[in-house]
């Protein structure tokens, strides 16, 4: 997909879905870590906390006891309203959820103390600007070698980059941006999805396939990769991510 496609794409999924995954029926074997719980790890109860790319919200609001004030962003105008709806929902007094662009962040400077940011992407000069001296900064991102069995089915990823060119490219952001204390971790971990239906919902609610479903035999090489991949845990392919942490 090309930038305009997938802001269409995920704004579309924003008001049907927002970024919710939760009924996907999937076992992980191999994570090192849990993103939000680590984010959690970092915050203080008196903190505030920016969480860029939020999506639905969903992870956010399961963190509104861990600081003061949590802030989600997204640009997306569908994932707001299913953030706001979902944020109303839960009666977390203490969560916003704001439509922003994450290059032109509308916050004064050294507000936040902690800034997070999952599979979005995100400006290092605007995340240092608005964090306090010594706060920190935390990002997972999905690398190019994700759902790699996957994408090698349907063989129609265009844009094919080298394995961690994107974490490279972000790490000498960072540093750039003025953090220090920048350390990266990375993790391939197997995924066995339950059912055809849970591989079909991950297709077409994320940006793996492009076009997913609008060409002839789109069908029929999920089959065929399904009799594939099938093991007797589920259907297997591989979650690939990388997580970088930096200080201010």
């Amino acid at each position: 997909m090309n930038e305009f496609e997938f802001k269409c794409f995920y704004d579309r999924i924003g008001r049907m879905n927002g970024w919710n995954f939760s009924k996907v029926k999937c076992i992980s074997e191999g994570e090192q870590w849990d993103f939000y719980g680590e984010v959690m790890r970092r915050c203080k109860p008196s903190d505030l906390l920016l969480d860029i790319g939020t999506g639905g919200g969903e992870a956010l609001l399961g963190l509104a006891g861990a600081a003061l004030l949590l802030i989600g962003i997204d640009s997306s105008p569908g994932m707001i309203e299913a953030a706001q709806a979902n944020r109303a929902a839960s009666g977390k007094s203490n969560v916003r959820m704001l439509q922003m662009d994450a290059g032109e962040l509308d916050f004064p400077e050294s507000l936040f103390n902690v800034v997070s940011c999952r599979h979005a992407p995100f400006s290092a000069k605007e995340a240092c600007r608005v964090l306090v001296k010594g706060g920190m900064f935390l990002t997972q991102q999905v690398s190019e070698d994700d759902k790699l069995n996957l994408k090698s089915a349907f063989g129609r990823n265009r844009e094919v980059h080298t394995d961690g060119t994107l974490q490279n490219q972000y790490i000498a952001e960072l540093r750039e941006a003025g953090f220090r204390d920048i350390q990266s971790f990375e993790y391939d971990a197997t995924e066995y999805y339950e059912t055809y239906e849970d591989v079909l919902f991950l297709l077409k609610h994320a940006p793996i396939i492009p076009d997913f479903g609008k060409l002839e035999h789109d069908f029929a090489i999920l089959e065929a990769f399904l009799e594939r991949h099938r093991t007797s845990k589920g259907i297997m392919t591989n979650s690939k991510r990388f997580m970088i942490t930096a200080v201010k």
